[in-house]
């Protein structure tokens, strides 16, 4: 049986207005601190040691199956609850989660370079994709959106607990990778058709994706070994960027 919570029932309590902070971007950053919301991610969450800070539940459900973990839990109101809810169905718990730094091990052979993508929904998606197709890190260039946006967590559905991804001028990550002997494999339009590739890279590679308006900054393309393209066979004027990675993280492992 699920212990008795202690109980927030005040807007004005310092505890619940700090999390209701956490709503905003800045808010996040210097507290160390971000929002997650929803039984699927907070399973996530709760799998990594150390991530979860607290455990938040409105008054109308009870998780009995997270009872087990030495984690502070706390209950609000229905109403306090849907403040620092983003969806429109709140799913009943949220969490405080810690802010994390991973950077990639020494192993890293296969890497996903985001630069400027501005949908929220997109990066989570891309983050999930790398995730499954088993890419060994994600760096977020300058000018990308928040990682920690809610919008781009529930699209990740956890994925950025499954490999690190990490903030960083993408400049100073190819200079990393070109040092290592990464093969840098930009996206243009102005490339060499995906099909005209020889053989598969599945050794390892870092592909960068741009913006969705703008694609990747030139100076980034700049500095890559090759630049690709996917054709386009029907009468649409680009594939969406995380459809794109998705194709393309696949055919270059060789699949």
């Amino acid at each position: 049986m699920m212990k008795a919570l202690k109980r927030i029932e005040s807007a004005q309590n310092p505890t619940y207005k700090e999390w209701h902070k956490l709503l905003r971007r800045k808010s996040r950053e210097k507290a160390g601190l971000y929002l997650i919301e929803g039984p699927h991610l907070v399973g996530e969450a709760l799998k990594e040691p150390g991530v979860v800070h607290t455990l938040i539940f409105n008054e109308s459900k009870a998780y009995k199956e997270w009872d087990e973990y030495d984690i502070p839990k706390i209950q609000l109101t229905d109403s306090l609850f849907q403040k620092l809810s983003t969806t429109e169905t709140p799913q009943g718990v949220l969490a405080v989660c810690r802010l994390q730094s991973v950077a990639p091990p020494e192993t890293a052979k296969r890497f996903l370079l985001i630069d400027r993508v501005q949908d929220p929904g997109n990066l989570g998606t891309l983050i999930r994709t790398a995730d499954a197709a088993g890419m060994d890190a994600v760096y977020l260039g300058a000018g990308t959106v928040d990682l920690y946006n809610q919008k781009t967590l529930r699209s990740a559905q956890g994925s950025h607990f499954h490999l690190p991804v990490v903030q960083q001028p993408l400049e100073q990550v190819l200079e990393d990778l070109k040092k290592k002997g990464i093969p840098i494999i930009g996206t243009s339009l102005n490339g060499q058709r995906l099909e005209d590739i020889e053989g598969p890279m599945a050794s390892a590679f870092a592909l960068i994706v741009g913006n969705e308006g703008e694609g990747v900054h030139p100076d980034i393309l700049a500095m890559t070994d090759m630049n690709v393209k996917i054709p386009i066979f029907g009468r649409a004027e680009s594939l969406n960027v995380a459809v794109a990675a998705g194709i393309l993280m696949y055919r270059l492992r060789g699949i």
